[in-house]
C-alpha cells in the first residue's frame, strides 16, 4: 500500500490511493499558510505504514507540541465532544476506573439510545428511543447525585423507518446553553426545550434516512444549525433558536452523480472564525463546504469521495481537516482562505492509511491523534501528514476519542478503554473497563468523565492531585 502525500493536490490524485474509511468557535490566522513559518511540503511519495525507526526525521523536522490548554469550559460540555474539538481543559481527571473503583455513581437508563451526555447547570441531558412505545425522550440527570431528575416525551413518531443494528433513533447528541437544551432526532423532529422540561417549540424535517438518524445539532449565536442528509434529500438549515422559525437553508451538490444510498451522511458541522466572519464547516457525501454562519452563503467547498461521513472535521493550523466517509476514508488537508471550489488548488495533502470511518480525530496542537473502527491509532504531523508513530490499540472503537492534561483516552465498544500520552513517543498510561457496550463519546465536567453505556450512565470520581501539580 502506498500513502499520497500531496501539496494542492488535483482532483484525481485522492483517488489514486483508497482505504478503508458533531461546533466550536476558534480564531485561526488570517492566511493559509502554517503559523509555525514553515512552508508548504513539497509533493511527495513515501511508503506506508512507516515506523518510526524508518521515519527519523518526522519527529526532528516537525515543530513542538503546542502547549496551550484547550479552550473547552472544564464546568460544562455543551454538545457533542463539548465544543467540537474533543479537548478539555478540565484538571483531576482520573486515569483508572472500572465497576469497582473510581465511579462515585452509576445510573441505570431506560429505553435504548446511542447519543451521548451533554452537561449544563448541573444537568446531564442525553436521548433515549422507547422501540415498541415509539417514544422519543430526553433524559436529565443529576450531575451531582446521580439521580434520574427528568424523563421527557417529546416526540410520538406514527411509524419507525428501517434502521441498523449499530444505530438507534436517539443517536444524535442533544446541545445545551443557559435557558435552553435542543435535541434532534432527524426525519422524526426537532425541538428546544427550556431546563425544566417545557417544549418552547417543534418542527419536522422529514426525510428517509435508510439506517436512522445520526447528525447533532450545534448552538451559535442565535441559530440552531442542523444537518440533513438523507438518501432523498441532503441540506443543512439553520433555525432561529428562540422562535423555531427557519432562517436559511443550503441544499448539497453533485447528488445526482450518486445513487440514493451513497448520499447520505451523520456528520456534524464545527464553527469557526475566518476573517470578520464564522463559517460553518459541514461535511456531505460528496463535498465538505464552508458556510457563512449569519446568512447560509456558501463561501467554498472541496470534493471528495465517500458518504456515510461520521467523523467531524477539524480547524487549525490555516487548515481544515476533512473526512472523506466510507466506504474507503481518507483525510484532506485544506487550506484556508480560498473561495468557491478550492479542490484543485488547496487541498495540501491527503492522508489515507488507516483513517476512521467514526471516530472523530483530535488536532492537538501540531499533532493529530486519530484511531480507526478497528483500533489502529495514528500520531500525525498535522502540517505535513507524516506518521510519527502507529500503535494497535485492538478492539472495535466507534466513541470519538478525548483528551486532557496531556492524556488521550479512548474507548472500545466492549466497555473498555486506554489512556495513552499524548506526545511524539507512544505511552501507554492505564486500561480500564465497564460493564456494557460504549458507542457515545463520553463527556468530561467538573474533574470526572460522564460515560454511557448500552444500559447506564457513570460519573468517575475526581482524581486527588498534588497541591503544586
Amino acid at each position: 500500500m502506498r500513502l499520497q502525500i500531496a501539496r494542492r493536490a488535483a482532483r484525481g490524485v485522492a483517488a489514486a490511493v483508497l482505504l478503508t474509511s458533531c461546533a466550536f468557535v476558534v480564531a485561526v490566522g488570517a492566511t493559509g499558510a502554517p503559523q509555525d513559518g514553515s512552508s508548504s511540503p513539497a509533493a511527495i511519495e513515501t511508503e506506508s505504514p512507516n515506523p518510526p525507526a524508518q521515519n527519523p526525521a518526522a519527529k526532528t523536522e516537525s515543530p513542538p507540541l503546542d502547549p496551550r490548554v484547550a479552550p473547552n469550559d472544564a464546568s460544562h460540555w455543551r454538545q457533542f465532544r463539548g465544543d467540537g474539538t474533543g479537548r478539555s481543559s478540565a484538571r483531576g481527571l482520573p486515569l483508572r476506573w472500572s465497576e469497582t473503583e473510581g465511579i462515585r455513581w452509576k445510573t441505570p437508563l431506560p429505553g435504548r439510545g446511542h447519543s451521548s451526555p451533554v452537561i449544563e447547570d448541573g444537568t446531564v441531558w442525553t436521548t433515549t428511543a422507547f422501540d415498541e412505545e415509539r417514544s422519543l425522550r430526553l433524559l436529565g440527570v443529576d450531575a451531582d447525585g446521580g439521580e434520574l431528575v427528568h424523563t421527557i416525551e417529546v416526540f410520538t413518531p406514527e411509524a419507525w423507518q428501517p434502521g441498523h443494528p449499530h444505530n438507534s433513533y436517539a443517536s444524535p447528541t442533544p446541545v445545551a446553553e443557559p435557558g435552553r437544551v435542543c435535541v434532534h432526532f432527524g426525519t422524526y423532529g426537532t425541538a428546544c426545550l427550556d431546563p425544566e422540561g417545557k417544549v418552547l417549540w417543534r418542527r419536522q424535517l422529514p426525510q428517509e434516512h435508510e439506517v436512522g438518524p445520526g447528525s447533532s445539532p450545534i448552538l451559535w449565536r442565535d441559530l440552531l444549525i442542523v444537518h440533513c442528509d438523507g438518501v432523498d434529500s441532503q441540506f443543512v438549515v439553520a433555525f432561529d433558536k428562540d422562535s423555531g422559525e427557519e432562517r436559511w437553508r443550503r441544499t448539497r451538490h453533485f447528488m445526482d452523480e450518486r445513487k440514493g444510498p451513497h448520499k447520505k451522511a451523520f456528520n456534524t458541522p464545527y464553527i469557526f472564525r475566518w476573517g470578520p466572519r464564522h463559517l460553518v464547516l459541514s461535511t456531505g457525501a460528496t463535498h465538505t463546504s464552508a458556510y457563512d454562519a449569519a446568512t447560509g452563503e456558501e463561501v467554498w467547498f472541496v470534493r471528495h469521495e465517500g458518504y456515510s461521513n461520521v467523523a467531524m472535521p477539524m480547524v487549525g493550523l490555516g487548515l481544515a481537516f476533512v473526512n472523506s466517509g466510507f466506504v474507503q476514508p481518507k483525510m484532506l488537508a485544506v487550506e484556508l482562505g480560498g473561495s468557491g471550489d478550492v479542490t484543485a488548488d488547496r487541498v495540501r495533502y491527503t492522508y489515507a492509511w488507516q483513517v476512521p470511518a467514526n471516530p472523530s480525530p483530535l488536532l492537538i496542537g501540531r499533532r493529530i491523534f486519530m484511531v480507526n473502527n478497528q483500533g489502529n491509532a495514528t500520531w500525525l504531523n498535522a502540517f505535513t501528514g507524516e506518521s510519527i508513530w502507529r500503535q494497535r490499540l485492538r478492539g472495535q472503537h466507534y466513541a470519538s476519542p478525548l483528551e486532557a492534561e496531556g492524556r488521550i483516552y479512548s474507548w472500545r465498544i466492549d466497555g473498555s478503554g486506554v489512556v495513552i500520552a499524548a506526545d511524539d513517543s507512544y505511552e501507554l498510561l492505564a486500561e480500564n473497563e465497564l460493564d456494557g457496550e460504549i458507542r457515545a463519546t463520553p463527556a468530561i465536567a467538573d474533574g470526572s468523565f460522564f460515560i454511557r453505556t448500552d444500559g447506564h450512565l457513570y460519573r468517575t470520581v475526581t482524581a486527588v492531585r498534588p497541591a503544586d501539580d
